[in-house]
Formats: C-alpha cells, sequence, structure tokens
C-alpha cells in the first residue's frame, strides 16, 4: 500500500490517535513519510520500535515506544542503547519479561538510564501464558519501581495468535 492509501484506510476509522507497530515499522522507509501526514491531519502519532533501530529521524511530534529487549528474548544484543540518550519527556520505554532474571536486567536498566524521570511511562509486560502476571506485579510492588506493569491486551481480547490487531 502506497502512504496515500494508508492514511486513506487511516481516515476512514475516524480516530484521532493512531499506533504504527509491527514487526519493526522503521524497515519500510514510506512510515516517515506517513507519520509525517497523519500528523499533517491533526492526529496524535504514536510509533512501537523494537528498539535496535536508530529513532532520530522520527518526526519530533511522534510519541515513540521503545522496545529494550531483555536476554530472555534472545535480541538484548541487538538494543540500540543511543535511543535511550535521545527519549524525550513524551516517549515511553518497554521491556517484555518473561523470568525473574529479565525483571533484573531490566530493573537495571531503569535505574542506570534514570528512565521513570525521563520519559512519560515505563512499561514491564509479562510474557504472555510464560511469566505470571502476579508475581511481576509483586516483584515491582516489593521494589518499589515507578513503573506500570502492562498485559499484552489483544491476546486476552483476540486469540493470542491473532495477528493484524
Amino acid at each position: 500500500m502506497s502512504v496515500e492509501e494508508v492514511a486513506r484506510a487511516v481516515r476512514a476509522y475516524r480516530c484521532d490517535v493512531v499506533e504504527i507497530t509491527g514487526g519493526e515499522p522503521l524497515l519500510q522507509k514510506a512510515v516517515y513519510p506517513l507519520m509525517q501526514q497523519l500528523l499533517d491531519e491533526g492526529r496524535t502519532v504514536m510509533l512501537e520500535t523494537g528498539g535496535h533501530l536508530s529513532v532520530d529521524q522520527v518526526p519530533a511530534a511522534v510519541i515513540r515506544v521503545i522496545d529494550v529487549k531483555c536476554p530472555g528474548s534472545g535480541e538484548s544484543d541487538r538494543n540500540n542503547w543511543p535511543n535511550l540518550d535521545r527519549l524525550r519527556p513524551t516517549d515511553e520505554v518497554k521491556f517484555v519479561i518473561k523470568d525473574r532474571g529479565d525483571y533484573e536486567y531490566a530493573r537495571g536498566i531503569v535505574a542506570n538510564y534514570d528512565l521513570t524521570t525521563r520519559c512519560t511511562a515505563v512499561h514491564f509486560s509479562p510474557v504472555h501464558a510464560v511469566q505470571d502476571p502476579q508475581a511481576l506485579a509483586a516483584w515491582v510492588l516489593e521494589d518499589g519501581l515507578k513503573v506500570r506493569v502492562q498485559l499484552q491486551v489483544h491476546k486476552y481480547i483476540w486469540d493470542a495468535t491473532t495477528r493484524g490487531v
């Protein structure tokens, strides 16, 4: 689909907030003009990125949700750490937690980068059907972390394997 075709489809939903996610949306060069067009049409635009590509070319008005990969994902060596140096107050950071080791890793990154004071929200999401959400919430409360425990709601509304929602 062209940028205009995607923008037309978004217009049909008559929504004010659009979140662009993927896979990795930054792999698509057309995502940059798409984000700008949606902003120019007066929409709030959010970008959820896997965190391994630079966010420095994302339009300034876009709210960036940057995923920091934990060791349990097998992708933590791909994190683009300068993205955390580029955080803006409107941005968010997300960690998907598979186990206690991932939790400890995420807790360390939050502290080392002072994330809770540098962006609007830090999310800890348990891996669906792997990490018990109640245990994750207990760890957060026990440590007094100023993060949000966030369930992957789409996996509760639709089947966990459903794509495109």
